[in-house]
């Protein structure tokens, strides 16, 4: 399974630490809280609220260079839209594997 990554960053950056920082710092922000709100509407059976977390979300795996996980948030939105939640278990290994990542940077 894809790690998470800082390649795209670093790229987009250019060699500027300064902005690189403060691009992983917005990530480190905002990601605990979108997580906790995902979660929050899981619980709820907001299915729709969630389905528009999973949509903010999804951009962050890209800038970690989650294509994969990119791909199947697309999909886990669209069948949130349409109701169910049977994907939740595997997008939660995704939250977690980048939570945990955070975490080390």
């Amino acid at each position: 399974m894809e790690q998470p990554n800082l390649k795209y960053i670093k790229e987009l950056s250019g060699d500027d630490i300064e902005f690189e920082e403060k691009f992983i710092s917005i990530l480190k922000d905002e990601f605990p809280s979108e997580k906790a709100s995902y979660q929050e509407h899981i619980a709820n059976k907001e299915l729709a609220m969630a389905a528009d977390v999973v949509h903010k979300l999804k951009h962050k795996f890209n800038i970690l260079s989650m294509e994969e996980a990119y791909r199947f948030a697309v999909t886990f939105e669209e069948q949130l839209r349409a109701g169910t939640a049977d994907m939740d278990s595997d997008f939660l290994v995704i939250l977690n594997k980048i939570e945990d990542f955070l975490k080390t940077i």
